[in-house]
């Protein structure tokens, strides 16, 4: 991936259209994380991060982040996660709590959890984390709508 500076995009900044459609790239790269499928999910928000040229794409290669994270959380590669998580938040943090129909708020929550525990003095087996899913709702037409939860 292509290394742009966080400071491009400030945060809440007015140049980000977070009532924008999601592509399909992105859709399925979603569905892919909800199904515990992140190997596939970074596959696919990378080729939706990649055809991107704006800063939208900061919140593909954030998730997929997040995605590769979980990954290494189950692989027991604790420190491999943190890392990932780490340049997660350089990225989501960028956006406001709800972006695309995305919501962000939700999933900082969850791997910030995850994060905490991995920190901890004894972190727990990879079995025991709970990955919750991306909450995300798109409106037939495609555009996005609001998330409720």
């Amino acid at each position: 991936m292509d290394t742009l500076e966080p400071s491009e995009y400030p945060a809440g900044s007015g140049d980000v259209d977070c009532q924008r459609h999601l592509p399909p790239a992105a859709i399925a790269g979603l569905e892919l994380f909800n199904a515990g499928r992140y190997f596939e999910a970074h596959e696919e928000l990378e080729s939706a991060w990649r055809v991107e040229k704006g800063p939208i794409r900061e919140l593909y290669r954030g998730i997929l982040q997040v995605g590769v994270g979980y990954y290494h959380v189950q692989r027991g590669n604790y420190r491999g996660a943190l890392k990932m998580f780490r340049r997660a938040r350089q990225w989501l943090d960028l956006f406001p709590d709800e972006c695309c129909g995305i919501n962000l708020a939700r999933l900082r929550h969850d791997y910030k959890q995850i994060e905490a525990e991995l920190l901890s003095e004894h972190p727990v087996q990879p079995a025991a984390f709970e990955f919750q899913p991306v909450l995300y709702r798109i409106v037939p037409d495609g555009k996005p709508a609001s998330v409720s939860k």
